[in-house]
């Protein structure tokens, strides 16, 4: 059974997620956690770039001598909330197992090495595989639910992330915390965003309703939509 999924983002007026970035600054910056808490995720998602930042370790060995099957692992399955990294190339070594209390679980492809998942086991991190060369999102989504029973996944960037999702159609909701300012500068990264690779392919989206609109204080909206994706024209 595929997953409730809500993108939750913060964002400037012209949508970017950068807040150093924002003028003026520390508009609503501190409004992100207690959102993400109030929607109580089984798990949430974020991809490699997003990921690196919460790394503390060094990449592990190119090499190893173990051969590992390439097969889910997990080093548990009773936590509460799960947080979950895009990594298709075993890009990350982590030097820690979780993330704010939440234990780590990598999705992963099959042309990892050896050496990477090794590496992953040693320290108790988790990991899935998703696609031989490229992640898979419905089948993470499929087995995020069968393996780990998560029912209501976050999805919190960065924007190539988020853009997978929605190309995918795999978006349910979406809510918007905005703050009262503006990046106005080239670089710096949007809510939705996408590969060179990806940048002419469209979201099957066939509607988008307001359902509400939430003042947080100091003129930082939360804004929270619907979203009906159409099937036929993923």
């Amino acid at each position: 059974m595929k997953p409730y999924v809500i993108c939750l983002m913060h964002s400037s007026l012209d949508g970017r997620t950068h807040p150093s970035r924002w003028r003026p600054k520390g508009a609503g910056v501190d409004w992100f956690e207690k959102i993400h808490d109030e929607l109580a995720g089984d798990a949430w998602v974020i991809g490699r770039v997003t990921g690196s930042e919460f790394a503390k370790g060094k990449p592990y060995p190119a090499t190893s001598s173990e051969r590992l099957p390439r097969e889910n692992w997990f080093a548990r399955r009773d936590a509460k909330t799960y947080g979950v990294v895009l990594d298709a190339r075993g890009k990350i070594g982590w030097g820690r197992s979780d993330i704010g209390g939440d234990p780590i679980v990598v999705v992963l492809t099959e042309s990892v090495p050896d050496s990477h998942l090794a590496g992953l086991r040693g320290e108790g991190v988790s990991y899935i595989f998703a696609g031989e060369a490229e992640i898979d999102l419905t089948l993470t989504l499929d087995i995020l639910n069968h393996e780990l029973g998560v029912k209501r996944l976050l999805v919190e960037g960065g924007g190539v992330a988020n853009g997978a999702f929605l190309r995918a159609g795999l978006i349910d909701e979406f809510n918007l915390i905005l703050s009262p300012a503006v990046d106005g500068a080239r670089g710096a990264p949007f809510v939705f965003d996408s590969t060179e690779a990806d940048s002419d392919q469209r979201a099957p989206l066939s509607a988008m309703t307001l359902e509400s609109t939430r003042q947080l204080g100091g003129g930082v909206l939360l804004l929270r939509y619907l979203i009906q994706n159409d099937a036929a024209a993923r």
